[in-house]
Formats: C-alpha cells, structure tokens, sequence
C-alpha cells in the first residue's frame, strides 16, 4: 500500500487560464480541479510521478529484493518493522539494504525478514523538483487535456485528443509482471 502526499499540479493555475482563455476568477475553482485530474491521468498513463513528493509505502517483511510502487524514486529513508498489533520499531541502517537503480525503481530488502510482519518505507519520488522540471511535452499534454476536460464538461466533446498521448507515450513506462 502506497500512501502519498499531495503534490501541486506541474501546469499553473494561470497557464491553464491563459490555454482556455478564461479571463475572470467565476470558474478558476473547476479548472483548478480539472487541472489536478489531467495530472493524475498523466502520471497514471506514463507510470511515474511528475513532481517530487514524499510517500510511504508498506510492504511484506522479506529478505528477497521488493521494488517499491511509485517511480522514479529519489531517495530511499527510513524503513521501520510494523508488528501485528501496529506499533512500529525503526531499524537500524544494518538491518536493511535499499538501492535504486538506473532507471529510478527503488529496491528494499531487509538482512534478516520476522515472518508474517511487515515494513513501512519513506521515501520521496518525481521527476522533477517543481513543476517547471517536468519536461514540456507531459505539461502540453495536462494543458491541452484540462482543455478538453473543461470545454467537454457539459458532455459534448467527443474523444480526448490524440495529441494529449503522442506528447506523453515518449515518457510511459510500463512494467511486466
């Protein structure tokens, strides 16, 4: 299980304004809302995290390597064993080892795994540090995805563009079981 901090969408407010020529602050609230949703979507189709953010992550006690969920990760901090009855006891950096590897999945195993016991992972994970990191073309893909999602709002509109997956398929990432 992944729980995750909530990171700023990396297109601006104004940037979405200016894409759909909205002038006065009436309908700000709902752009900003479907700013954040063309975001997700993004991360969600290229299987990364766009801006860099804090997580935890739990994951079973095991001695064999566990590549942790979100990508492409950052850093790696503190890992604590979480007993059955939720209480948690921080390791010592001996217990545990942890790597990330070239393409930026981070990896965790500890020295010696408790059976049926599980290990709660903080680390951070993004691309970029702020929105003005993410490469351009996934921030043309929000801008003009918030565009459509706006301007079909009332439930005509058709299908998304294809330019909003020729723009972000450069950065998917998928990953075989």
């Amino acid at each position: 299980m992944i729980r995750q901090d909530a990171s700023d969408p990396p297109v601006s407010l104004a940037e979405a304004q200016a894409y759909v020529r909205i002038e006065t602050g009436e309908e700000e609230a709902v752009l900003a809302g479907l700013l954040r949703s063309a975001s997700l979507m993004c991360e969600q189709f290229i299987g990364q995290a766009l801006v860099a953010r804090a997580f935890d992550e739990t994951l079973r006690a095991s001695s064999q390597w566990q590549r942790l969920g979100l990508t492409p990760v950052r850093s790696i901090g503190a890992i604590a064993l979480v007993a059955g009855n939720g209480s948690e006891t921080p390791l010592a950096a001996e217990d545990y080892a942890v790597d990330i590897d070239a393409s930026g999945d981070g990896w965790v195993r500890l020295i010696q795994a408790a059976d049926g016991d599980v290990v709660r992972v903080q680390a951070e994970a993004g691309m970029a540090s702020d929105g003005n990191g993410v490469p351009e073309p996934l921030r043309q893909g929000i801008i003009r995805l918030t565009a459509y999602l706006f301007n079909a709002r009332d439930g005509e509109g058709g299908e998304p563009p294809a330019a909003v997956t020729a723009l972000w398929r450069p950065y998917r990432r998928m990953r075989l079981s």
